[in-house]
């Protein structure tokens, strides 16, 4: 993999892709090769007198690019002044000043922090009438033709495999145009309008013919939820329903992906059929869990020919015969399997929650273990996470809140004032538009009583639940602010408070929404602070949230859960009221949260079953931090 030290050599390719593709450690080290690539056109273009022409997409996956782009401006007097761009795509129906319009995003995320001309700034129009949109694409190609065409093009990619909002079955020779979304692509965007009835059905895009002829291209993708359109879009053959996969054409297109978006890539996975690999022990780990799944065999029942037949001559050669490396592996998985995560000895921890619901949901069970074990469990919850909750919600606590204080005689008039102030802010809101500062108060007090609610039923104690309230988050919106030296001092604060032996992330870096990344960046940063002053840090132990989990060989440490661990733990998500039923925001995943945490530890002790080991009603699982940044 790539380091940011070596970000502008010229590694091979990824093996097995019909794409150029290079895995980076990190997000930020994939933020920091593209931004040097771009920095690299405008600066050749700068030298000769001559303008760069970018194209520029939105979204997650490029703001680490446009944060680093901007610091170069700022830090190496980068000179956009003689830039042109021209953004992919814009949300029909949207004016400019909406805050899911694309305008509006460019410039808060880029074109307010560096110089380029605003008479060179170029988006579409999801303004324009409709009777007048033919011509307004018409003209986006000219002026693209006019700027001499793209020097350089950024594109993201949707879970389906668009690039722009070229749709699967969008025409290959297509130019900018009005095009209908995807189901697919409005779920993926739902957080950001509220709700996905909120979605315009309609975009302008920038056509995949138009793309195609950008002089170079280059792809991103960051985390584990677009690892299986990464597969598909560089492995895969070049196919309609994969628009992204037309990029295998095009003579100078890159993709460069974080480890987490690589995970599915045969080089990843089966690196073994490509050719020599070292079988390093993690190597020996996954393909010997692999051959065991593929064939649908216990470990210890794995036999030579298993392994011939299965491409691992190799593994077979250098470290066989097959009973030999199968037993290895067995006792590998065998030292995950741990009753006592802390260990017996009275300790102190720390479970980082991001969200106020993301400890019950994600370790609940070891929660409870880690109380019956004797040890002072401490939950931080890291965010208020009051945008995530309904608007009824809020007005209901507002309107029990005014009944309760004339029922005892509490400052009645007050109560009344606020909630007219409330039910009147609620009633004139549009769809995604941010709350007002008492709204928010209110969405934050509620999940702050269901966070302590879910804490009591696994046995924490009151005096032990911290609020950080970390100042990212406090924006009122889906997007947040980036990570501060205040929200590092935070958490630093409390880490050195408690002095835990133990701190618990969320690893789940696939969180639709970015925080559960974000939290994990802080937390990282503030540990390695620690580290630095001390020479020593407290573990570090990753879960996975409500979005995916640990593929069989990476888990470092499972928890075995009966069926009443499972049964309390359900108590504890029943907690989160707000959350339940319907959350604001699920993601693509249409069960409840506790269908998914409970499908997910039992799916984990039948994967250990299923290669042969002991069977557990189920599992929660985590990794170890390794001590490398995210």
């Amino acid at each position: 993999m790539l380091t940011a030290s070596s970000a502008l050599t010229t590694p091979p390719k990824t093996p097995g892709t019909h794409l150029p593709t290079y895995i980076f450690d990190t997000s930020d080290d994939v933020a920091r090769h593209a931004a040097q690539i771009v920095a690299g056109v405008i600066r050749e273009r700068n030298s000769r007198g001559q303008q760069a022409v970018l194209g520029l997409p939105t979204g997650s996956t490029p703001v680490g690019v446009y944060r680093e782009l901007a610091r170069m401006h700022r830090e190496e007097k980068l000179d956009f002044s003689q830039v042109i761009t021209f953004n992919l795509d814009e949300y029909f129906g949207l004016s400019s000043d909406a805050l899911q319009s694309y305008h509006r995003w460019m410039k808060e995320h880029f074109f307010k922090h560096v110089n380029v001309p605003q008479d060179s700034i170029h988006i579409p129009n999801g303004a324009v009438s409709l009777e007048a949109i033919e011509s307004h694409c018409r003209e986006y190609e000219q002026e693209i033709e006019r700027a001499g065409g793209i020097d350089i093009l950024l594109l993201g990619i949707g879970g389906n495999g668009h690039i722009g909002f070229n749709e699967p079955f969008s025409p290959k020779g297509g130019r900018t145009r009005l095009c209908v979304l995807d189901p697919v692509t409005r779920r993926a965007a739902s957080s950001d309008f509220f709700s996905e009835a909120n979605v315009p059905q309609q975009a302008i895009t920038m056509g995949l013919g138009t793309i195609l002829e950008a002089r170079k291209i280059l792809l991103l993708a960051l985390g584990e939820h677009k690892a299986d359109i990464i597969r598909e879009a560089t492995e895969g053959a070049v196919s309609p329903r994969v628009p992204a996969s037309y990029l295998q054409e095009h003579g100078e297109a890159t993709v460069l992906i974080d480890a987490a978006a690589a995970q599915d890539l045969t080089a990843i996975v089966t690196p073994w059929v490509l050719g020599q690999v070292e079988f390093t022990d993690s190597l020996i780990k996954r393909a010997c869990i692999w051959l065991s799944e593929k064939t649908g065999k216990a470990l210890l029942k794995l036999t030579d020919e298993d392994f011939l037949n299965h491409n691992l001559h190799q593994l077979l050669r250098h470290h066989g015969p097959a009973q030999k490396i199968a037993h290895r592996v067995f006792r590998w998985l065998m030292d995950t399997i741990e009753y006592h995560p802390a260990g017996k000895e009275k300790k102190r921890i720390i479970c980082f929650s991001p969200h106020p619901d993301d400890d019950v949901i994600s370790m609940g069970g070891t929660l409870i273990r880690l109380v019956e074990d004797g040890h002072e469990a401490h939950i931080a919850y890291m965010t208020s996470g009051n945008i995530a909750v309904f608007d009824h919600d809020a007005a209901r606590i507002a309107d029990q809140v005014t009944e309760y204080n004339r029922m005892f005689g509490i400052d009645q008039e007050r109560s009344k004032l606020v909630e007219s102030t409330v039910l009147e802010s609620l009633a004139r809101k549009t769809p995604g538009q941010p709350d007002i500062d008492n709204v928010l108060k209110i969405k934050g007090l509620i999940r702050w009583g269901e966070a302590k609610a879910g804490a009591f039923k696994v046995g924490c104690k009151e005096e032990h639940l911290h609020f950080l309230d970390l100042p990212f988050y406090r924006t009122g919106t889906i997007a947040k602010k980036p990570i501060s030296g205040d929200d590092v001092r935070i958490i630093r604060e409390l880490i050195e408070r408690v002095n835990p032996h133990q701190v618990y992330v969320a690893g789940d870096l696939s969180d639709p929404h970015g925080t559960h990344r974000v939290c994990a960046q802080a937390i990282f940063r503030a540990l390695l602070e620690i580290e630095a002053s001390r020479g020593s840090r407290p573990e570090a132990l990753l879960y996975r949230g409500a979005w995916q989990e640990y593929a069989l060989h990476e888990i470092e440490i499972a928890v075995p859960l009966s069926p009443g661990d499972i049964a309390l733990k359900r108590k504890a998500i029943f907690m989160h009221q707000s959350q339940k039923d319907a959350a604001l925001f699920p993601g693509s995943d249409p069960r409840e949260f506790w269908q998914r945490a409970e499908e997910r530890n039992t799916a984990t002790a039948a994967r250990y079953n299923q290669v042969g080991l002991p069977e557990y009603f189920a599992m929660e699982a985590f990794t170890r931090w390794n001590g490398v940044p995210i």
